[in-house]
This record gives C-alpha cells, sequence and structure tokens, in this order.
C-alpha cells in the first residue's frame, strides 16, 4: 500500500533494522542535528537514527521534506491497483507537475535543497541528517547533476529505502556529493513472511 501523506504507518521490521545501520554507519560522521520531514515513519526514523549516535543530536522537523504531493491521491492503495483506481496517475508519469496538486521534479527537488541551504547557512559548521522521502530526494539529486526532468531519470538512479546521498557544502553552495546505497542488513525474521 502507498503511505503517501498518511501518518500512524511505522516502519517495518527491515526499515528499522536499516535506520539503526544508517545510525551505526553515521556514528563517526559527528551529525550534531537531524532534520526530518514530519511524516511518522520520518520521525521514527530520525529517532533510530539518534539512538545510535553520541552526543544525541538536535531534533528539527521541516514540512519542507515532506512526501511528493501527488502522493495525496495515491495514499492508501495497493501498488497493483494504482493504475485502475487512481487513473490520472498516468498523466502524472507522463509529466509531472501537470495536474492540480501535481510537483514539477524541479519544484520537489528544490524543496530540499532549500533546507539544505537554509541549514548550511543557519549552522555553518555542523554535519546534519536529513530524512525526507525516495521522490523529493531523486528530484534533488536530478537537480543536482543538472540530469534531464524526466520520469526515466526519476527510477534510473532512484535513491533506496536507507540510502543516502552526502552533500559537501561551501558555504550555502553544494560543492560535492555521492550516493550511499543502503546499507546491507539481514532481514528480520517478522518481515520474511
Amino acid at each position: 500500500m502507498l503511505y503517501g501523506h498518511l501518518n500512524g504507518f511505522p516502519l517495518s521490521a527491515l526499515g528499522r533494522a536499516q535506520a539503526a545501520a544508517v545510525g551505526e554507519a553515521l556514528r563517526p560522521a559527528g551529525i550534531s542535528r537531524i532534520v526530518h520531514s514530519p511524516l511518522d515513519r520520518a520521525a521514527e526514523t530520525a529517532e533510530i537514527i539518534a539512538e545510535k549516535l553520541t552526543p544525541r543530536p538536535a531534533f528539527e522537523t521541516d514540512a519542507e521534506l515532506r512526501e511528493a504531493e501527488f502522493s495525496r491521491y495515491l495514499q492508501g492503495i495497493p501498488y497493483w491497483q494504482i493504475p485502475v483506481r487512481r487513473p490520472l496517475w498516468v498523466v502524472h508519469k507522463a509529466k509531472r507537475g501537470l495536474l492540480p496538486g501535481d510537483e514539477t521534479i524541479e519544484a520537489m527537488g528544490e524543496r530540499v535543497l532549500r533546507v539544505v541551504r537554509r541549514l548550511a547557512r543557519e549552522h555553518p559548521d555542523e554535519t546534519i541528517a536529513i530524512i525526507s522521502h525516495a521522490d523529493p530526494l531523486n528530484s534533488a539529486w536530478i537537480l543536482l547533476d543538472g540530469r534531464p526532468q524526466n520520469e526515466r531519470e526519476m527510477h534510473r538512479s532512484g535513491i533506496g529505502k536507507a540510502g543516502m546521498l552526502e552533500l559537501e557544502m561551501d558555504g550555502q553552495t553544494p560543492k560535492a556529493w555521492k550516493y550511499i546505497p543502503p546499507p546491507q542488513v539481514q532481514k528480520p525474521a517478522s518481515a520474511a513472511a
């Protein structure tokens, strides 16, 4: 099922294990602040990551890191039913931003990059983790790379669940970035079924 903007859906056992592994991987980075989307699953991810860090980082919620707006139209529907029950999905996939309530790749990516620039300005000497969702993060990566803003690019080099996009900033300007794939974790027994 697509969760979209719905709250009340915690991470799966696999998601919790991946978040813990991300926290372990970030331990040497000296994360001092975690800024996350207001959705429950992003807040839970932030909390699990923070449990692995010492000292405990400051927390901040930023609505700009929210899930893609179009996901409100899709939320609550099993993936396989989307083309039948949500026919405007075809228009969305053909050209994001044409429909009311849909965002272009540029609009989504800019939401995330505005947060990055704000944090670089307000906390220039801190190492900060930002937790958002797949479409906004993929969009930001497309903008950083200067790749074509189309559906193919959204999925060609997509950020996987628990994957990270590491940015090095020069003031408020992204200087370098790289993708770090999701950590390899053993699938928890509760997720194996």
